[in-house]
């Protein structure tokens, strides 16, 4: 079993997890008694008829989805931010681990793309501050050129 809040293995009686302290879900007990097709059989007035009884299992009726927590995660929330975002918010409480990776990687990517656009900012402002300055000046001469003709 794996913690909900850090995704770390735990026991599977461990009430709270050992690594982050997050209180776990208690499994789900089989409810104690007569088996489950008894009151049915009691019941049925025609014996040709299906003597099983369909149940339903809750949680753990099919195999866990697979947690590795694959860096591919990250990867693909550093390039598509918005993607990792709801992957974490998606994952956070059935994958821990790969919500944890997407969500990590959507943080380092909005990081990476905020410093990008500061400094791509600053090149702008001085190539429009050269580029003004030769303008203004060409102007200038151009100007005073014409003045004494």
């Amino acid at each position: 079993m794996y913690c909900r809040n850090c995704g770390k293995e735990i026991g599977d009686a461990d009430a709270f997890c050992p690594h982050c302290g997050a209180a776990q879900e208690a499994p789900p007990q089989e409810p104690q008694g007569e088996p489950a097709g008894a009151q049915y059989r009691e019941q049925s007035q025609f014996h040709d008829q299906n003597q099983y009884q369909y149940q339903y299992r809750g949680e753990g009726a099919y195999p866990a989805a697979e947690d590795s927590g694959s860096a591919g995660w990250g990867v693909l929330g550093f390039f598509f931010p918005i993607v990792g975002l709801i992957l974490f918010l998606v994952w956070k409480g059935t994958k821990p681990r790969c919500a944890k990776k997407a969500g990590i990687g959507a943080l380092i990517g909005v990081i990476v793309e905020f410093v990008l656009g500061i400094i791509l900012g600053i090149l702008m402002v001085q190539l429009a501050d050269e580029y003004w300055n030769e303008y203004y000046y060409g102007v200038v001469q151009i100007v005073s050129a014409l003045r004494f003709m």
